[in-house]
């Protein structure tokens, strides 16, 4: 004895993965052609909340197992990005480490420019002033004026 097919809420049921999708994403007009109906008998009424039960509870374990995978790997995955963001190659650390560095040019790079604008200043006065000229004569290359007599001590 065949019957018109098994129906849930006056629609032809699926099998039972077709089923689940269907129940939970509401997918009817996708899957309208596909049903059970004119494949088999029926099963007795008094198996048909026991099938149910055990579809559900199946779809219901299916979808917490995924739950429960997609929130490890989030959290896997944000722990992964923190970890990057603070020690990663242009993370934090980096950035400091690089600030750090910044900063000590930035200082010996204007000590530098205090030493250059000093010697432009004497090669300045070398270039002008006849007396500078003299002054380092006599102090690198120990020069004197004619008739001066140099004394030089010993060093201790």
């Amino acid at each position: 004895m065949q019957h018109a097919g098994a129906e849930f809420q006056g629609r032809p049921v699926r099998t039972w993965f077709l089923f689940c999708i269907d129940a939970k994403f509401g997918l009817d007009a996708v899957w309208r052609g596909f049903s059970t109906e004119g494949m088999a008998v029926n099963p007795p009424i008094s198996e048909k909340p026991v099938r149910f039960a055990v579809v559900s509870a199946a779809c219901g374990a299916l979808r917490s197992g995924r739950r429960k995978a997609a929130t490890i790997a989030a959290a896997a995955l944000a722990l992964a990005v923190g970890y990057h963001v603070i020690f990663g190659a242009n993370g934090l650390t980096a950035y400091e480490r690089k600030r750090q560095e910044t900063h000590r040019l930035n200082q010996e790079m204007q000590g530098l420019q205090r030493e250059n604008d000093l010697l432009k200043g004497h090669v300045d006065r070398l270039q002008t002033d006849p007396n500078a000229i003299e002054h380092q004569a006599r102090e690198q290359l120990h020069y004197t004026r004619p008739g001066e007599i140099i004394y030089a001590l010993p060093s201790k």
